[in-house]
């Protein structure tokens, strides 16, 4: 009988994705079923995405939903963060990070880059390679002015991960309750310790997961765009208010558009509570123990309800340049996001990295 031969190394695959309108959803195995059965060998996969506004949902999420399923579930948060909803972000000329030229074809995306961090999809997942395991590319904002953008997601299939090594580092916080920090600031020396980290290592292709300290509340950990508007004004008034973009987008519906804000707020809850349900029944949670937390979570800061995580994993693979190490998206970075004064001058980050094998 002839031997069944396997693959040693990992493999690394590149897929290329066109949207068919600004909010996508593409099930990866089936839609690219050659590249999948091309790492039949392997029994993991990991998916990375290089965007801000396209990622994949988290694998304990993705069990539970069908392909069906997947757009009713986001509709919460796209509702929650509507369209041109008068977000700072969007404001191209007060963009500090744009030229000229770059004004012109900037996207106005603030409410995809707000839903992408609230409804907590990922950057970077691992899921079991076998048949039947659904893995969704969720696309927010993939066509803009009737054109497609071009999304590319790297594909890793592996045998195992190896525990390589694990520290610790402290984050600088601000005495602000409301507060998001860029780990990738060079003033806090943050990223070039994970650098130095994985440099050490000598880790050819593998996976730096960054999880919150247990005893770290209040807080959570997203891969995004860290851009001052963005994260400063409209991330913090989400923080503050979580139906504060759905309720200015809805003013146009109130006969008074200089109505008390308390009224505005007041339709915008009966809305936001109508799409929330749906999502619910879609998810199988309606009148569960899930559904009677959320109906009371209107009453409190978005953090209690919003779907932020606790962790991010970040890519070590090979780079354009051809040396391996972290691999990051032109305007990603790891961020670390309070709702609350944390206890201390500094917050606590657990790092574990992995080796691919």
């Amino acid at each position: 009988m002839p031997q069944k031969i396997t693959a040693s190394q990992p493999l690394d695959r590149t897929l290329e994705l066109e949207p068919k309108a600004r909010f996508d959803v593409v099930e990866l195995r089936s839609h690219f079923a050659a590249e999948h059965e091309a790492l039949a060998a392997y029994p993991h996969c990991l998916y990375w995405s290089s965007h801000t506004t396209a990622g994949f949902l988290d694998r304990s999420l993705a069990t539970r939903l069908t392909p069906d399923a997947v757009p009713s579930y986001l509709e919460a948060f796209r509702a929650l963060f509507p369209e041109g909803a008068g977000y700072q972000h969007d404001h191209l000329e007060r963009r500090d990070d744009l030229d000229a030229t770059q004004r012109i074809v900037e996207p106005r995306n603030a409410d995809s880059h707000l839903a992408f961090i609230a409804g907590g999809l990922r950057a970077c997942v691992t899921h079991p390679n076998r048949p039947g395991e659904s893995v969704f590319f969720v696309d927010l904002d993939g066509v803009v002015e009737g054109k497609p953008r071009r999304r590319l997601a790297r594909l890793i299939g592996f045998h195992n991960e190896r525990l390589v090594d694990t520290t610790r580092i402290e984050v600088p916080v601000s005495a602000h309750p409301i507060d998001s920090v860029n780990l990738k600031d060079p003033r806090l020396g943050v990223h070039q310790q994970l650098a130095d980290f994985v440099a050490r290592a000598g880790v050819g292709k593998g996976r730096l997961r960054i999880v919150l300290d247990p005893s770290e509340r209040h807080s959570a950990l997203t891969v995004n765009e860290y851009e001052t508007l963005l994260m400063k004004h409209d991330l913090a008034e989400v923080l503050r208010n979580p139906l504060r973009f759905f309720a200015e987008k809805s003013r146009h519906a109130l006969a008074n558009p200089r109505a008390v804000p308390a009224k505005t707020l007041g339709y915008a809850k009966y809305d936001f509570v109508r799409v929330l349900n749906k999502s619910l029944d879609t998810l199988g949670l309606r009148g569960s123990m899930v559904e009677r937390l959320l109906a009371r979570t209107l009453a409190v800061p978005a953090a209690r309800f919003l779907r932020m995580r606790r962790s991010v994993s970040l890519l070590i693979s090979e780079r354009p340049d051809g040396t391996s190490g972290l691999v990051e998206g032109t305007y990603q970075s790891p961020i670390l996001v309070q709702w609350q004064r944390a206890p201390r001058a500094t917050r606590v980050l657990d790092v574990t990295l992995t080796e691919l094998r």
